[in-house]
């Protein structure tokens, strides 16, 4: 092992480790790990910035931009209310929800499908007496599933096709990847209908669970005439930034004043509402004029009015609140909320709200105001999981359906090879503008730029391991341990290697660390590139058996009242059902 295949091991292990242990941004990791290569010379500015121009990449913010347009339609959603009907049985509405979601899923992003559906099922779950938790992961699965259909599925299946363009071999055909994994999605989902769903707990959902609690949550004080503040603003009466406590609400006579600013002012009769370490609300008992009413029979649902709404949200992967306390992002002001409560791994964090840290798929409890519909829509930060008075999904059906066709369109196009991928997507976009299904407001917001970052910065990566030999290095490791037991030993190996980097980091990131090390093993090997790159492909996207390995299973985490341990008990089978299926297929018709 030479000196530069030992640094590139060790900065490869850090980075590992930095995604892991989610010191800062997945996106920001790799643009440090991309950093460290070119300062250390192990890559040229030329080989680096590579990514940012490589035709998967590019292919994949054009498709941000097509699921956007075709999601705010409404279609895919007006569907799945239409089949949803009346819940009979468990297995029969499942089958009919995860049928049309994994076909949906085959040609759209699957992470506005999720975010999209999760509310439709919660409340249709809410009004048939049904756990949402029986739904959720499975909802998840069945995205990640239809998404290894086509090549435009999945970032991993456009990220994958586009080394292999610019490796100089030939990239996937659009369905060449379906014809590995149909069997595996077709066992996987019949997985979960059957049985699957029976290893998913009965958990009731976070808004429930915390009305049913509510004196934990809230706590109720009322001004006197002795209050010394009277008349005095929030920011002056000192209760703005108060030891463990925030103030979430003034209730005054039929007025309900939410979200409190730090101008509001107080005045005699107010009820003031606090949320937080509601065990702390001795020290306000103490202030002259403010009195506990213990025997107030408050619930969250009073503290909605006209104008505000209670909202569940996940915090997302590419959050600009992420690693930041609730305080110091203005979360009040930027999104007309206030948090009631953070829940993490199913537990509440007991802590001054504005103290707690976010983190990736915490669940946050928010009472929004008026504005906060408007102001989510410019944002990325969280997925809401539950119903919005003023749903963001516009009515145009036309335009939806026009979109769709055109996209069906494209698709034959690339499958007859008489458009590459990317210029069919070109040609998409821009129809898209110059009707106006989109706007270029709305297109811009759309492109997820840290997910870019990521998949930019991961072709770099994959370009140090296989220039500095370190992807040669690794791949003679895997044969020595797999080749004496034959190629199926060796498949597997790749497979479970590829699968265990995607349940701990990106699933983009997984598939770019072990591109170069399938094409150095098929080389070793004698055998076309083509399968081992197949099997990395697939097993990059099958993210099962963790809440973080895959975006779709984060945002269900929270609203489902998941522990990490019911990802493991339904994951692990589907796991194995999927992987088994996936050699076979490789072994029988490609090696």
């Amino acid at each position: 092992m030479t000196t530069e295949i030992g640094f590139v091991l060790f900065v490869l292990i850090l980075m590992l480790l930095g995604l892991v242990f989610e010191i800062i941004r997945p996106d920001i990791i790799l643009f440090f790990t991309l950093s460290i290569f070119i300062l250390s010379g192990v890559l040229t500015t030329e080989e680096a910035l590579r990514g940012f121009s490589n035709e998967g990449m590019l292919t994949i913010a054009l498709l941000f931009i097509v699921a956007a347009a075709i999601q705010k339609s409404g279609i895919a959603d007006g569907v799945i209310r239409k089949l949803l009907g009346n819940g009979s049985s468990i297995r029969w509405s499942l089958f009919k929800i995860l049928t049309p979601v994994t076909a949906f899923s085959s040609v759209l992003n699957n992470t506005p499908i999720v975010v999209t559906f999760t509310p439709i099922l919660r409340k249709w779950c809410s009004d048939q007496q049904i756990s949402p938790s029986k739904f959720l992961i499975p909802l998840s699965y069945a995205t990640i599933l239809g998404g290894t259909l086509t090549l435009i599925g999945t970032s991993t299946n456009l990220v994958v096709h586009g080394m292999l363009l610019d490796a100089g071999m030939e990239g996937f055909s659009f369905f060449q990847i379906g014809l590995v994994a149909f069997p595996a999605v077709f066992f996987g989902l019949l997985y979960v209908v059957l049985f699957g769903y029976k290893l998913l707990p009965n958990h009731k959902v976070l808004l429930d669970k915390v009305n049913e609690q509510s004196k934990e949550y809230i706590s109720q004080l009322e001004v006197g005439e002795d209050f010394p503040f009277l008349n005095k603003t929030v920011e002056g009466a000192g209760l703005r930034r108060l030891k463990g406590l925030f103030l979430i609400e003034i209730i005054r006579k039929d007025e309900k004043v939410s979200p409190v600013k730090s101008t509001t002012i107080i005045r005699q009769g107010d009820k003031l509402i606090f949320t937080g370490l509601i065990s702390t609300i001795a020290e306000l008992q103490n202030i002259k004029g403010l009195q506990l009413k213990t025997d107030s029979n408050l619930s969250l649902d009073m503290l909605k009015n006209g104008n505000t709404q209670l909202v569940e949200a996940v915090v997302s992967h590419h959050s600009s609140l992420l690693y930041k306390k609730i305080q110091d992002s203005y979360f009040r002001s930027k999104f007309d909320a206030g948090v009631i409560a953070v829940h993490r791994h199913r537990e509440r964090i007991k802590s001054k709200i504005g103290d707690i840290t976010l983190k990736p798929g915490d669940a946050l409890l928010l009472l929004c105001g008026p504005d906060f519909d408007k102001k989510i829509k410019l944002s990325n930060d969280f997925y809401v999981t539950t119903p919005l008075k003023a749903p963001s999904i516009l009515e145009d059906k036309k335009r939806g359906w026009f979109s769709l066709f055109l996209l069906l369109a494209m698709i034959v196009l690339v499958t007859l090879n008489i458009l590459s991928m990317l210029k069919a997507m070109i040609i998409l976009v821009c129809m898209l503008l110059l009707v106006r299904v989109i706007t270029p407001e709305e297109a811009m917001k759309s492109l997820h730029l840290p997910v870019l970052l990521l998949i930019a910065c991961a072709f770099g990566i994959g370009t140090a391991l296989l220039d500095s030999g370190t992807a040669s290095f690794l791949a003679s490791g895997l044969i020595l341990i797999a080749k004496p037991y034959g190629i199926l030993a060796v498949l597997s190996v790749l497979y479970l290697v590829t699968n265990l980097l995607t349940e701990i980091i990106t699933n983009s990131a997984a598939a770019v660390i072990m591109f170069p090390i399938s094409i150095e093993m098929a080389h070793m090997m004698g055998i076309a590139p083509i399968s081992f790159v197949l099997a990395i492909t697939i097993a990059a996207s099958a993210s099962f058996s963790t809440p973080i390995g895959y975006q779709t299973n984060l945002i269900v985490y929270g609203p489902g009242g998941y522990k990490f341990m019911d990802y493991v008990k339904i994951g692990i089978p589907l796991n194995i059902i999927v992987m088994c299926s996936t050699i076979f297929m490789i072994y029988t018709f490609w090696v």
